[in-house]
């Protein structure tokens, strides 16, 4: 009970961190002259308020975290926080249900960009920044950014780092310090944000939608400002910034680092995941863009490579922005698309699915299994880059893949057995627990989710936080090992 109250504790201190958060919108209120500005105060104040209650009721249990406790926390973390997240939608967008407020911040704060909302060029542009702030400030991870500031009260943060950090991330260190990690990601995170939003902007945008846009490119956030997403621009140059930045956010944050501190472009191809994620959706752009053209959708290749391209990087990455319905497009293209999304982000990265590191130990595993079954008695490492990967991470990889794939099966049975058709229901699912966004068929570019019942938002709601969170965050609370002393 005692190590359960100082989890709450910490909940509490990440509380009051978030409540910073709502000063965003308050600020595009104020410089808009809209009425929306008490509404995000009055949130503000809720959720700080919430946070130092929480914290001085649970004072005396304050105390380091252990392991398992990370994972209690992580998971409180991103329920509290869309939960207090969904109180200015709901003062401020009349008709608005829990339910679908919910579904909207946690699309947010897990990057998903699955919207139930329409009519986005006239809400108030302060919903509109809140929107993008969620998915910003999800994107490199709440619980990173808490373990940045969590030091200067006293509270170390190795625990919440490596419950929520994915993939081999989790060993990379670019300081000796945890909190110095944290800030240097950051760091890198929000340059490269800002970077975005200049270049966006000289490709002729606005400066409300090129901060936005940036907002979800580098988060891989997919909201957009406008019902037609990308396609509003109708603009190659803008198309082609955000794709670029889209395949810098899938790649791993400590890659991006190290080769900016240390002035080596060849850092990225010493990284096999930046190596292979460049690759494939090279390859991938060429092959789909062909079969796309060969089906007459587009007068000819020029301009179907132009919208394969973005599309294809866009949905690959789990950026999820769109300028084109590719749902209409033969189904090998969206299909192909969505499978890239299980595999193509870094990482390290803000990305969903696999994973490329894991990919690619299911993939030299596999091999090495086939060869163990012509020579029986060879010894044979895996390696990936030169680098030995232990029997341990590759059992473990094995372990995520099978609750990976499980959840999807279990998850679009669900969607099935509550009336929604086969294509819509499983690209529903992939999108959702790849943090991707749009799917195909009734969720496809161009609708919302906002037709769903409340039975099947839920269920995307739970595949995109349990995506977020990498399963194992959560799945481990409801084994009995955890609960033991």
């Amino acid at each position: 009970m005692r190590s359960l109250l100082g989890v709450v504790h910490l909940l509490g201190s990440v509380l009051s961190l978030f409540s910073i958060l709502f000063l965003v919108p308050m600020a595009i209120a104020l410089l808009y002259h809209e009425a929306a500005f008490s509404a995000f105060l009055i949130s503000a104040t809720l959720t700080l308020v919430a946070g130092l209650a929480i914290r001085t009721l649970t004072l005396r249990f304050r105390t380091e975290l252990k392991a398992r406790d990370g994972y209690l926390l992580v998971t409180l973390t991103w329920v509290a926080l869309a939960s207090l997240a969904t109180v200015p939608l709901l003062m401020l967008l009349p008709g608005l249900s829990f339910t679908h407020a919910f579904f909207e911040t946690m699309s947010g704060l897990s990057t998903t960009g699955a919207t139930v909302l329409s009519g986005l060029d006239t809400l108030p542009r302060s919903v509109v920044i809140w929107r993008h702030a969620l998915s910003w400030l999800g994107g490199m991870g709440i619980i990173v950014m808490a373990v940045a500031i969590l030091p200067l009260l006293g509270i170390g943060g190795m625990q919440m780092y490596r419950a929520d950090t994915p993939g081999r991330a989790k060993d990379a260190r670019l300081a000796p310090r945890i909190a110095q990690t944290a800030q240097l990601l950051w760091l890198v995170y929000a340059g490269l944000t800002a970077l975005c939003a200049l270049c966006l902007r000289g490709a002729g945008m606005g400066w409300f939608d090129s901060v936005c846009h940036a907002f979800s490119a580098l988060s891989l956030g997919g909201f957009s400002t406008h019902d037609a997403n990308i396609a509003y621009f109708n603009s190659p140059l803008i198309e082609a910034v955000l794709a670029v930045f889209m395949l810098l956010a899938a790649m791993n944050f400590a890659t991006h680092f190290m080769a900016v501190s240390k002035g080596e472009a060849g850092t990225y191809s010493r990284d096999p995941e930046a190596k292979w994620l460049v690759l494939w959706i090279a390859f991938s752009c060429l092959g789909v863009s062909i079969h796309v053209w060969l089906n007459h959708v587009y007068p000819d290749y020029a301009t179907t490579l132009r919208y394969v391209s973005f599309n294809l990087v866009s949905i690959a990455t789990g950026g999820g922005l769109y300028s084109a319905d590719y749902g209409r497009w033969p189904v090998f293209a969206p299909m192909w698309m969505l499978f890239l999304s299980c595999l193509c982000a870094s990482s390290g990265s803000p990305g969903g699915g696999i994973k490329v590191f894991r990919a690619l130990v299911l993939l030299k595993q596999s091999a090495r299994e086939m060869f163990s079954l012509v020579h029986p008695q060879a010894v044979a490492p895996l390696k990936i880059a030169g680098q030995l990967v232990s029997n341990r991470v590759v059992f473990s990889v094995l372990a995520f893949i099978f609750l990976y794939f499980i959840t999807i099966v279990a998850l679009t049975f669900a969607l099935l057995l509550s009336g929604l058709d086969f294509l819509s229901a499983v690209s529903a699912i992939i999108a959702s627990i790849n943090n991707v966004g749009p799917g195909l068929g009734a969720v496809g570019p161009g609708n919302t989710y906002g037709h769903l019942n409340d039975f099947q938002l839920w269920m995307c709601t739970t595949a995109m936080f349990l995506g977020r969170v990498e399963i194992f965050t959560v799945v481990i609370l409801f084994t009995p090992a955890f609960w033991r002393k």
